[in-house]
């Protein structure tokens, strides 16, 4: 069931802030993801401040997590040993505010009037309560928060207190250590959910406090990281506190006054976070980065002025997609902006969900927005990658293979996923690290980065693929035993999109000038790619997913919705054996790989794999969309944009609770930008084939692109590019090869015509057979 699009009443649609007029019980948890701030390092959930109104609250860092030991019931060699969850950091946003004795809770008070919002123009949280308390005074409680940016692990918060008559208050600051409270563990019954450690886990270093301010840290049990934290508080009365309280679990400053009517009382909390393996007490690194809560509220104001500037996407006459857009970018934003050289987990720094692990996800939906909008921040991400080359190189020599095998999912480079099928065996990760590789290098026109760290992760993922794969009695190279981006399907043999992708990744490693790689080696690379097996069906004359797909039973598709996700539903061998899609995958392989096959060939793919599709995952929509508009389908592609447009914003798939399903945000910016206006990279010059929805009036964009600012304007009929910093550029605008520079050109564009869909045969293959009863 939809949540912000059904009540436009409770959430209005503002094309700058995501707004909640009314308040109702239900769905908290899922409006605390909604509403969270986060810079890519620090993350706060958008959690009301009183206890009791919080479902699942919580604060987190980018890396900072525990390890355990995998205990497997039955173990096998180079089976993943260490567990690693992000842990959820001591808590500054609570609060507990006493009116004349009554505690203020949406839960229990009477409330007058409410509005919250995130003003995504300002990065800015703001929560305003009217209350009308037992005795007699009507009370406003305005609530505002900011993470900073050039202070990356600074927090700040402004609580105001106003009434219309006298009134004693009773508020208390305080700093929860959520990660010891006994929580429910969840990922019992769903394993995208994140799990709970049993033990104590952040252990006590340092607990000092006094007049207000808070000097804290903690280190964690296994993992050994350090955490320290710094708080300091003012008020606008010069009102000491009248305790300040200190504890590994729950710290708190109080204060106890008398509010004048007029005269409101504001209480400002200012928040610093270090984390590191140091030895030395990081509640003084911390105390070293606190920051007044004004500059604070002024660093996010000015990071998103810049921020809007070269990276909002305008869609005209379309009032009702804007502000979803707006938030998905906003979204990319607070995942990636300060994560400096380090991961960007799949929620984010929004929430615990999938433990804060990092995936390819970041390889082929995160950096095609970095690279375009931030291609320093692109860079990083990468050199991360390239951190951790010589764990994966230890992987690759546990797995049998040469060069590099990179971790499924990891925090700390170490392989995380304990179930190989749908882990381990997706090694078409190395080929997404290796794609972004080519793509930053040819979109940045990074040298100096071709040549050293990305030169590195393309011949060693290269390395990898050859000595995983073999040459057949039949001539061709194969790989076998493989799990492809459709986890429906698993340890395959020549799983197409792995193969595609593979033989990407030899080409591009082969056509290095660099030292590293001898000749002998290049031409196994190049024979490796140019002899790749590719499973087609003859009959059907359609790619198959895998050699085996077509002979698989086709799925049951009476079952009810009530049964899906599958994976939630089935044990996994009986979702093995069917063809049923989890996500595109055929399909994600001509997108990314688009030189490489015909119109006909990826209209074929996208009319059979596109209705077997369940999109239970959270990354199809958007791929599923990116295709139907290139083969023609602009219906189906504007549906399945707007799907995954609102999967968090309506809660679509059940979980945005454990948050923000970055992966998806990032491709929303795919489906604007290489979906309706038709971007393909990596050939000889940029190339555009837009493909405007009907009724849209215009896209507007940027496009940080080989030194150049490039903006890419749409309407019905025509498009115009632009340079707006930097030297002309070529491109190449469907087939017509084009000079661009400061003056803008525009190219008439004729309409798409929309094909006729290929049928394919449907139903169980005994569909056609008379059923023969006894006695008939």
């Amino acid at each position: 069931m939809a949540l912000i699009t059904s009540d436009r009443a409770r959430f209005p649609n503002d094309p700058w802030q995501l707004v909640e007029t009314v308040h109702l019980p239900g769905n908290a948890g899922t409006l605390e993801t909604l509403f969270s701030l986060g810079n890519g390092h620090l993350g706060i959930r958008g959690a009301h401040w009183a206890a009791a109104d919080a479902e699942l609250p919580g604060s987190f860092i980018n890396g900072f997590h525990e390890t355990w030991d995998i205990k497997h019931a039955e173990n096998a060699y180079g089976f993943a040993r260490t567990g690693q969850r992000i842990l959820y950091v001591p808590d500054a946003n609570n609060f507990t505010v006493i009116i004349d004795g009554e505690p203020l809770t949406l839960e229990e008070s009477t409330v007058l009037d409410y509005r919250r919002s995130v003003d995504f123009a300002t990065g800015v949280y703001e929560c305003r309560i009217t209350w009308q308390c037992r005795s007699g005074a009507t009370v406003t409680t305005t609530e505002r928060r900011a993470v900073g940016y050039e202070s990356r692990g600074a927090l700040g918060i402004s609580l105001e207190v106003a009434a219309d008559r006298d009134v004693y208050a009773d508020v208390t600051s305080s700093v929860i250590n959520r990660q010891d409270q006994p929580v429910e563990d969840h990922s019992a019954h769903d394993p995208r959910r994140a799990g709970r450690h049993a033990g104590r886990v952040l252990l006590p270093v340092r607990l000092d406090g006094g007049d207000g301010s808070l000097r804290l840290s903690w280190e964690a049990a296994e993992s050994k990281q350090r955490l320290g934290m710094a708080v300091d508080h003012w008020t606008s009365a010069g009102v000491q506190p009248f305790d300040t309280h200190v504890d590994q679990d729950d710290s708190s400053v109080r204060y106890v006054l008398a509010v004048s009517a007029g005269q409101p009382f504001v209480l400002e909390k200012s928040v610093s976070y270090a984390v590191g393996q140091a030895a030395e007490d990081l509640a003084d690194s911390a105390e070293a980065g606190l920051k007044p809560v004004a500059e604070i509220f002024a660093q996010s104001e000015a990071h998103y002025s810049a921020y809007w500037k070269t990276s909002d996407i305008v869609v005209s006459g379309q009032p009702e997609l804007q502000q979803g857009i707006r938030w998905n970018l906003f979204q990319l934003a607070q995942a990636t902006a300060c994560a400096d050289v380090a991961g960007i987990p799949a929620k984010g720094v929004s929430g615990s969900g999938y433990d804060g692990h990092y995936f390819w996800d970041q390889e082929v939906y995160l950096l095609p927005y970095l690279t375009y909008t931030s291609p320093g921040n692109a860079r990083q991400v990468l050199e991360f990658r390239h951190d951790l080359l010589p764990e994966a190189k230890i992987r690759a020599k546990e797995l049998s293979v040469d060069g590099a095998l990179f971790p499924w999912r990891t925090i700390n480079g170490l392989e995380a996923s304990a179930y190989y099928a749908a882990g381990t065996a997706q090694f078409h990760i190395a080929a997404a690290i290796a794609f972004a590789t080519n793509r930053y290098i040819w979109a940045s026109g990074d040298a100096e980065f071709q040549d050293t760290l990305g030169a590195d992760l393309l011949i060693e993922t290269a390395r990898m693929w050859v000595s995983l794969g073999f040459f057949g009695k039949d001539g061709l190279f194969h790989i076998h035993g493989v799990t492809g981006p459709d986890e429906y399907t698993a340890v395959v043999n020549d799983n197409l999109y792995t193969n595609v992708m593979a033989r990407f990744n030899l080409r591009a490693a082969a056509g290095l000038n660099h030292p590293a790689v001898g000749e002998a080696e290049r031409q196994l690379w190049e024979q490796a790619a140019n002899r790749m097996h590719m499973p087609y069906d003859e009959d059907l004359q359609v790619h198959s997913q895998d050699n085996d797909f077509m002979t698989l039973e086709p799925w049951d598709w009476t079952t009810p919705r009530s049964k899906y996700p599958l994976l939630l539903n089935f044990h996994p061998l009986v979702i093995y054996r069917h063809q049923v899609l989890k996500q595109a995958d055929t399909v994600l392989a001509m997108f990314l790989q688009w030189q490489d096959f015909t119109p006909e060939e990826k209209r074929r793919a996208f009319d059979f794999y596109d209705p077997i599709t369940t999109g239970d995952s959270t990354l199809s929509a958007c791929v599923q969309g990116i295709m139907a508009a290139e083969v023609g389908y602009g219906q189906a592609a504007l549906d399945h944009f707007t799907h995954a447009l609102f999967i968090d914003l309506d809660d679509t798939h059940g979980n945005t609770i454990d948050g923000v399903h970055i992966a998806s945000t990032g491709g929303v910016w795919s489906s604007l930008v290489s979906g309706f206006a038709g971007l393909r990279d990596q050939g000889a010059v940029p190339y555009f084939d837009p493909r405007l929805p009907a009724g849209w009036d215009g896209l507007d964009f940027h496009l940080k692109i080989q030194g150049r600012l490039l903006h890419v304007g749409l309407e019905q009929g025509s498009i115009s590019l632009t340079v707006r910093e930097g030297a002309p550029l070529e491109v190449d605008v469907r087939g017509e090869l084009l000079t661009v520079d400061a003056g803008p050109v525009r190219v008439p564009l004729a309409p798409v015509a929309t094909p006729e869909p290929t049928i394919f045969p449907s139903g169980l293959p005994t569909a056609s057979i008379p059923v023969v009863r006894p006695g008939i």
